[in-house]
C-alpha cells in the first residue's frame, strides 16, 4: 500500500528497484519505532524436528545459517541494514540510495559490520 501511495512521487531520479527498497526501508524504520515488545521466539516452546530426517551436511548447514542469522540480528541497526541489503544483491550505490548515505559510507559500514559479525560469531555457541 505504501508503494502505491508513493508512486505518484516517483521522479525517475533513481531505479525503480531503489525506489521500492527506499520505501520498504522507511516502512521498516517506522515499524521498529512503533513496535511493542513481543514474545521472543526463544520463549516459545515448540516440537523440534526429528534430526534423523536430515543428513549431517544439511544439519551442519542449518546450524551455520542459524548462527549467522543470530549474529546479524545482534548487529546495530546501521550495520544490520547494509548487510541485509547486500545479501539481497544490491551494490554499494543502490544501498547508498536506500539508506541515504554515500557509497563510501556504505563500504565503511559493511567493513565494520563484518568485523563485529566476526567477533559475534566467535562468541556464539
Amino acid at each position: 500500500m505504501a508503494l502505491w501511495g508513493a508512486l505518484p512521487r516517483f521522479r525517475g531520479e533513481c531505479a525503480e528497484r531503489t525506489f521500492l527498497f527506499r520505501i520498504a526501508h522507511n516502512r521498516c524504520i517506522t515499524h521498529l519505532a512503533k513496535r511493542r515488545p513481543t514474545v521472543s521466539l526463544d520463549d516459545i516452546e515448540f516440537e523440534p524436528e526429528d534430526p534423523c530426517t536430515h543428513s549431517e551436511a544439511q544439519l551442519a548447514d542449518e546450524q551455520q545459517r542459524d548462527r549467522l542469522l543470530r549474529g546479524i540480528q545482534q548487529l546495530p541497526l546501521i550495520y544490520r541494514e547494509v548487510v541485509v541489503l547486500m545479501l539481497e544483491g544490491m551494490d554499494y550505490g543502490e544501498i547508498a540510495d536506500v539508506v541515504g548515505v554515500s557509497a563510501t559510507n556504505v563500504g565503511v559500514r559493511l567493513n565494520r559490520a563484518k568485523q563485529q559479525l566476526k567477533q559475534l560469531l566467535e562468541d556464539l555457541p
